[in-house]
């Protein structure tokens, strides 16, 4: 074989390996992100699981701040002076507060 006849196979030897290097490091990352998201995954998870009674106790805290308000917006409509200072207070600052529905 002739020098010139070498260096082309030579050539595309050299060419397959470097496109199989890019495709190995490219495997590779693709397998480190897919770890790194699964990992990610579980620990939001477990995070959100924890946070879970705390979010419940905000709820409960939440409704009954609600009544409480809804109450007092009731005693301001049927003209209770402490009351409608709280519930102009209260819109002053931009919160409204709803008398609760009557009950049927």
């Amino acid at each position: 074989m002739s020098d010139d006849q070498q260096r082309p196979a030579e050539q595309r030897d050299w060419v397959k390996a470097q496109l199989a290097l890019v495709t190995l490091s490219l495997f590779l990352l693709i397998t480190f992100q897919s770890i790194q998201l699964i990992r990610d995954r579980a620990s939001l998870s477990e995070l959100a699981t924890a946070q879970e009674p705390t979010i419940q106790e905000g709820i409960k805290l939440r409704r009954q701040l609600d009544t409480l308000a809804g109450k007092t917006a009731q005693l301001a409509a049927e003209g209770d002076a402490s009351a409608g200072a709280i519930i102009s207070d209260l819109r002053r600052q931009g919160i409204t507060v709803r008398a609760p529905a009557a009950a049927p």
